[in-house]
């Protein structure tokens, strides 16, 4: 399950917050599923999941989830956490 330990990095942009779990460097493809986006709204309007597939896979895992900048850092931490933690299960 995800973590606060996951969790790689924080930044905030003009919209968002950017939760980061994974570097994206790491991936060859990242996309903004609309499942995932569903999952991610379940918890937090207007959030968003960027998946990524590491080259030589077919998995996808969880590069960073992106929550409204208004939630501020702590919340947008703690929602990205069970936005990943509903995506695993």
């Amino acid at each position: 399950m995800a973590s606060a330990s996951d969790i790689q990095a924080t930044e905030t942009t003009d919209e968002f917050v950017h939760v980061r779990f994974r570097d994206p460097d790491e991936f060859d493809t990242i996309r903004t599923p609309d499942w995932a986006r569903n999952v991610a709204e379940s918890v937090s309007e207007g959030s968003e999941v960027r998946m990524g597939k590491r080259k030589g896979s077919d998995d996808w895992e969880v590069q960073s989830v992106l929550i409204e900048k208004h939630v501020g850092e702590d919340e947008a931490r703690e929602q990205a956490t069970k936005i990943v933690e509903k995506i695993r299960d």
